[in-house]
């Protein structure tokens, strides 16, 4: 009877020690929602831990709610706002049918931040979902929060996809390195571990060592911030190329049309900045129309923009070529005034059509958003544009060289008088040369919509670097425009860290001066029989 009378009292003990340790639970998550509704800051951040602590089922949803800015608290009790609009009671889960009188939005301060983010790493860690266990791990190594090393162990010890465990890892390591109490060949072992990683967020950490540490630990701290800072060099070098070639598709886009016109017709077009203009608002109508009539179609709009602004832009090519340039042929004074002059209509025109100020332009859904390889950052819509300004390239490669239009502009090119003794109308050969030229100013106008303001003076932002792309890469051909366009735009970005977004274009100018004095038709010259001016 001593053993079966032993055996009922540690039964009994049992469930005291686990009704208490649930009441216990209880209680904290109670302690929690008084927190909440007691509106400071400190309260705040001592609720989430609480709630976290207090192993509650609805702890993640409240967290989330608070980190979304959909938790509201105060006399009336603690309410959740879902992502739909209704309300819902924090504690119990229950549906609210209006919302209390007596409740604000929780607020939120870095240290409120810094727990809630804490909280989601450690509650996020154990989730079926191995993308939302990877974001929980990444918001545990920002924190650093010590409390969550077991769970972290605990998870690292259960996790079966590479990726996540590799963060879980990172995340311990970001918080073994900054403990006191943890052994030395941990703390190597950390270090390693972050050396790996290789990013800011790693070198912050390693940073973190204290100062007391020994020696060794220090030696290996300094290896590690070294060779990390000698990986980011590298990788800002690669990521300013990148910039670069975002930034010379851009001049390439915005100079193809003019190295066609002012290498045919040798017109020196002040408005062709105006072009790219037109094809940008003519990509607002576009998308304006849209909006109003078919809002389904809205990542298409770019689609439909191209050829309207081709069409657009063409036109009013063709029409200041018909109405006035070929009056000014051989007159490049009056040629240069005349055109700067439509420029300023053009402008003008636009200004009281649609207002001074921006407009917006969407992006299509495949153009937004970003994504890293390796140490750079991509966005979606500049990888686009270089993709387009290829297509662009290619196509009028194309025309040049294999349809009839392309040999007679060629013909033109090498030899004016020769070519009109060939019976190729010259006068009909540069008002469709002009229109083509204006309408690839068009498409990249379109282009340029989706990483520039769009307004009266978009075209004034391109019109000298264009000249400059075109003198540099040799009038009127094609694959010089090409070489300098990418040649100044990398080396414009290349030059920026060191001297300045100002002094890095003067310094470009210059350069571009002096390679001109040497090469005055610039890398790529036009060959042929006679050089007209």
């Amino acid at each position: 009877m001593s053993f079966l009378h032993r055996l009922l009292h540690a039964g009994v003990i049992l469930v005291a020690l686990v009704a208490a340790s649930v009441a216990s639970f209880a209680q904290s998550a109670d302690e929690a929602f008084k927190r909440f509704a007691a509106g400071t800051y400190s309260d705040t951040a001592r609720a989430v831990e609480l709630l976290v602590a207090s192993a509650n089922p609805r702890a993640a949803l409240v967290v989330e709610a608070l980190n979304d800015g959909r938790l509201l608290a105060g006399a009336g009790g603690v309410v959740v706002k879902t992502p739909e609009g209704g309300f819902v009671d924090a504690a119990t889960g229950a549906a609210l049918a209006a919302l209390p009188a007596e409740v604000k939005p929780v607020r939120l301060n870095n240290a409120v931040r810094r727990a809630v983010q804490a909280a989601l790493g450690g509650l996020g860690l154990l989730d079926p979902d191995p993308e939302r266990r990877l974001a929980a791990a990444e918001a545990v190594f920002k924190s650093r929060d010590a409390g969550l090393l077991p769970i972290v162990e605990s998870a690292i010890a259960k996790e079966t996809d590479a990726r996540a465990r590799a963060a879980l890892r990172q995340a311990q390591a970001a918080i073994l390195i900054a403990r006191p109490d943890v052994q030395p060949l941990d703390r190597l072992a950390a270090i390693e571990v972050l050396r790996d990683r290789g990013d800011q967020d790693a070198l912050a950490t390693l940073r973190a060592l204290p100062p007391d540490a020994p020696p060794a630990l220090r030696e290996a701290q300094a290896k590690a911030i070294a060779g990390i800072e000698g990986r980011l060099k590298l990788w800002a070098v690669a990521q300013n190329l990148w910039y670069g070639l975002s930034l010379g598709s851009v001049l390439l886009l915005a100079a193809i049309g003019l190295a066609i016109t002012f290498g045919v017709m040798g017109v020196i077009n002040m408005a062709h900045g105006e072009m790219v203009m037109l094809g940008a608002y003519t990509t607002f109508v576009v998308q304006e129309l849209i909006r109003a009539h078919a809002p389904w179609l809205f990542d298409w709009s770019l689609a439909i923009a191209l050829p309207a602004a081709f069409i657009v832009a063409g036109a009013v090519g063709i029409a200041i070529e018909r109405g006035v340039i070929r009056f000014l042929y051989g007159r490049p004074l009056e040629t240069l005034l005349a055109t700067w002059g439509i420029s300023l209509i053009l402008q003008q025109a636009v200004r009281t059509a649609f207002g001074p100020t921006n407009r917006e332009v969407g992006a299509p859904s495949f153009m937004s958003g970003a994504f890293e390889l390796g140490g750079l950052a991509i966005t979606y819509n500049r990888l686009w544009i270089i993709v387009f300004a290829a297509l662009v390239f290619a196509a009028l490669l194309a025309i040049l060289k294999l349809t009839p239009m392309g040999l007679q502009m060629r013909a033109v090119t090498q030899n004016r008088r020769m070519a009109s003794a060939m019976g190729i109308r010259t006068g009909r050969i540069d008002a469709l040369t002009f229109g083509l030229g204006s309408g690839v100013a068009g498409l990249a106008g379109v282009a340029l919509s989706q990483i520039d303001n769009v307004s009266p003076n978009l075209g004034q932002s391109y019109i000298i670097d264009s000249f400059m792309v075109v003198v540099f890469g040799g009038v009127g051909n094609l694959w010089g425009t090409l070489v300098g366009a990418m040649t100044l735009g990398v080396a414009n970005k290349l030059l920026e860290p060191y001297a300045g977004a100002v002094l890095g274009k003067i310094a470009l100018l210059v350069c571009i001066i002096l390679f001109i004095q040497k090469r005055p038709r610039g890398l790529f010259a036009l060959k042929g029989r006679a050089v007209e001016a």
